[in-house]
């Protein structure tokens, strides 16, 4: 066995317990939630952010498999494979040593719970300096396994148009400092448009991340957006999956009485 498939031991372990907070991502257009992404979370409250400040390279893999187990488990524990949903796992890419010995675990808790992979989405963030080979590899790999994949926080990594230009995945994410503001800023107005126009004749489908205000939401939707991730239509529940805010109605008709 080469040194690097020593993380795919299954006996690694992350020592810190975590669960699972959800957030929607929305269909404006259908008014429905178009999936929910699995955010890691300290069972004692602790963000992202502590949890992922304990990950090393020696506990990389274990935290990212534990991470993927435990967003499938709780997924179907909330009934969210009985909708027609999606659920979507970030994944660490320099946590996967061979794509199709890492997944294993995945599968088998996919199996073991019943959800459909056909129903889970791979969110790739570049977070740091990595192989593109390598991962392309993966991506390429779960897709031909029937998982689909994204690339989240477009506009903000190290690759960007190069790994779009080699791969398209099923999604993109597009950085959400690329949306605070655009309704204020006709700078980011016209990069937000022109990428969307670039991932739509690639027949990539945009999700735009972040929106905050009505009025960010009223940009997009002219710009003709409609998948919507934001705090606007709900934060992360820890453990549930939480029913969407349509702005379109509940805050106009709030606004209409003020």
């Amino acid at each position: 066995m080469s040194v690097s498939c020593e993380g795919c031991r299954d006996g690694a372990e992350f020592e810190l317990p975590i669960t699972m907070a959800f957030q929607p991502i929305v269909d404006v257009k259908e008014r429905r939630v178009f999936a929910h992404e699995a955010l890691v979370r300290g069972i004692d409250g602790q963000g992202a952010s502590e949890i992922l400040a304990q990950v090393s390279d020696s506990n990389r893999y274990a935290f990212d498999q534990k991470c993927r187990v435990k967003s499938i488990e709780q997924a179907t524990d909330l009934k969210l494979a009985e909708s027609d949903s999606l659920l979507s796992i970030n994944f660490l890419p320099n946590a996967v040593y061979e794509p199709r010995a890492c997944i294993r675990l995945t599968l088998a808790a996919a199996l073991r719970t019943g959800f459909p992979v056909q129903r889970i989405v791979f969110e790739f963030t570049e977070v740091e300096r990595m192989d593109s080979t390598h991962v392309l590899n993966i991506l390429r790999t779960y897709h031909a396994m029937g998982f689909k994949t994204a690339i989240d926080d477009f506009g903000a990594g190290y690759a960007g148009l190069n790994l779009l230009a080699e791969y398209q995945p099923d999604f993109v994410k597009l950085d959400m400092e690329l949306i605070r503001g655009l309704d204020k800023n006709s700078v980011k107005r016209s990069i937000v448009d022109h990428t969307l126009n670039m991932l739509r004749e690639l027949d990539v489908i945009p999700i735009c991340e972040g929106i905050e205000t009505i009025d960010e939401y009223k940009a997009l939707r002219d710009l003709g957006v409609d998948l919507m991730q934001g705090y606007l239509f709900s934060k992360p529940c820890v453990a549930s999956l939480p029913v969407p805010i349509w702005p379109d109605t509940t805050f106009e008709n709030l606004r209409g009485k003020m």
